[in-house]
């Protein structure tokens, strides 16, 4: 039950480190000797070195991280390396080991979270021209640019990052000095350890620096909307495979067939990225159930807040790097979609629309193109068959021009607003989302060329 090694082990890096940064402090405060200090900090390098590579051989019996990595380091160097430990507990040492490791993760799935939206970018750049159904309670609403559509999955994912970059600020402050939860008699310089691992600034209180967990509350609760987006992306990706849409066709690489029906083509990937949304929530309420009920300050329960932050981590930087691919593969198949904005009635409420602007009352249009719906439904007639008398049955007021209005792209381009599904605005939108992941690191055009390659091979 004590031995934690088996997942904590994960930590050796930010363990090394830490301790690093500890030893330093403790030689310029003269607390332990040079010459200590000096070979403390050369067989921490050495075990470092050994845990990079895979080759440090972890032990139950020492219990966790922190443990294995001192006595190993005392077994090499002898009497210094017990100085290792003073001024601080393991309180203190694994709550900077897991905002370190926290901090780091939450940068790397950031950038994963970049990769993604620049494949969308790049992929919504390339279908500024193909027009689609928009849906509201999944029954076809309004005529929308794919890209339009695109760029809204940009949106969500554009906000996940956020919040973990927002997670990360607040983060960003040292618990090493509180020890296991008063601090210690030793004259430490904390401001000198939180400088040497990067952080803003160290912890102001004690107790709250050894108990509080609210960094992994805050990045898992990020995490897990970040996977409700991935899910409603995959179920938008499973729902368009189906025959029923044909909307897209994903790669062979991102789905699987049938054991027994060979005409199978399975959006497999999509569906597991769905699935595994509910894990990646799962481990955020497993964390708040751990912290509810405890007391200040640390308590050994915590040693149990490890495991489904590290697996919440992980399941997401997959199910980024899964999407990335399946979007950047895929096929949109630009005439099912067109074809789809036929039936359904997707032109009423531009029919609406133009009566508003030539001064008929909204609500009176509305009923006018309801009325034009239902004369379609018992002709079996679309919106666009319908003759202009057969308009003015409805209302005098329609002309020639009501044609012109209901085509999908003329519906569309009517929209110029921010925000809206016009040529325009949606190529100003992927113009400014790609400066800000040019702002941000990436390399947009590389992306551009890596899918065009794609393309170009099918």
């Amino acid at each position: 039950m004590n031995a934690s090694v088996d997942v904590d082990q994960r930590l050796g890096p930010e363990d090394v480190r830490g301790s690093v940064a500890h030893v330093r402090m403790l030689a310029a405060r003269g607390i332990v000797s040079a010459d200590d200090a000096k070979k403390i900090e050369e067989g921490l390098a050495r075990i470092g070195g050994e845990i990079e590579r895979g080759e440090m051989t972890w032990r139950a019996d020492r219990e966790d991280v922190h443990m294995n990595v001192e006595a190993l380091l005392t077994e090499r160097i002898g009497e210094a390396g017990g100085r290792l430990h003073t001024a601080r507990s393991r309180n203190d040492q694994v709550a900077t080991d897991m905002r370190l490791w926290t901090r780091s993760a939450c940068a790397r799935t950031a950038s994963k979270i970049d990769r993604l939206i620049a494949v969308l970018s790049v992929r919504a750049a390339g279908t500024i021209d193909v027009v689609m159904p928009g849906y509201t309670h999944l029954q076809r609403a309004q005529p929308v640019r794919l890209a339009h559509h695109l760029l809204a999955w940009c949106e969500m994912l554009e906000r996940d990052r956020g919040r973990l970059e927002d997670a990360a600020k607040r983060m960003n402050e040292a618990p090493l000095g509180a020890a296991a939860l008063a601090g210690t008699t030793f004259p430490i310089d904390r401001a000198h350890t939180a400088r040497e691992l990067g952080f803003e600034r160290p912890m102001r209180n004690s107790i709250d620096a050894v108990s509080d967990r609210d960094f992994l509350l805050e990045s898992l609760s990020a995490l897990s909307i970040c996977a409700v987006h991935l899910s409603r992306i995959s179920e938008e990706l499973v729902l368009w495979s189906a025959q029923e849409f044909a909307f897209v066709e994903m790669s062979d690489r991102f789905t699987t067939g049938s054991s027994i029906m060979p005409q199978k083509k399975n959006p497999d990937m999509a569906e597991l990225v769905r699935g595994k949304s509910g894990r990646v929530i799962g481990d955020l309420v497993s964390l708040l159930v751990l912290m509810k009920g405890l007391p200040l300050a640390y308590n050994r329960d915590m040693q149990e807040d490890k495991r489904p932050a590290f697996d919440a981590f992980d399941t997401i930087d997959d199910s980024l790097d899964v999407l990335a691919g399946a979007l950047a593969t895929a096929r949109f198949e630009s005439e099912r979609m067109r074809a789809a904005l036929v039936e359904g009635f997707v032109e009423a409420t531009e029919i609406a629309d133009w009566l508003a602007a030539r001064g008929v009352p909204f609500r009176e249009a509305h009923h006018v193109a309801g009325r034009l719906v239902k004369r379609c439904v018992d002709a079996g007639k679309t919106l666009p068959q319908l003759t202009l008398d057969e308009y003015r049955a409805e209302h005098p007021s329609f002309d020639e021009s009501i044609f012109v209005a209901i085509e999908a792209e003329t519906a569309i381009e009517r929209r110029d607003v921010l925000g809206g599904p016009a040529r325009k605005q949606v190529s100003s939108q992927i113009a400014a989302l790609r400066e800000r992941l040019v702002a941000r690191g990436v390399d947009w055009a590389k992306e551009s060329s890596a899918l065009g390659a794609i393309e170009g091979a099918r």
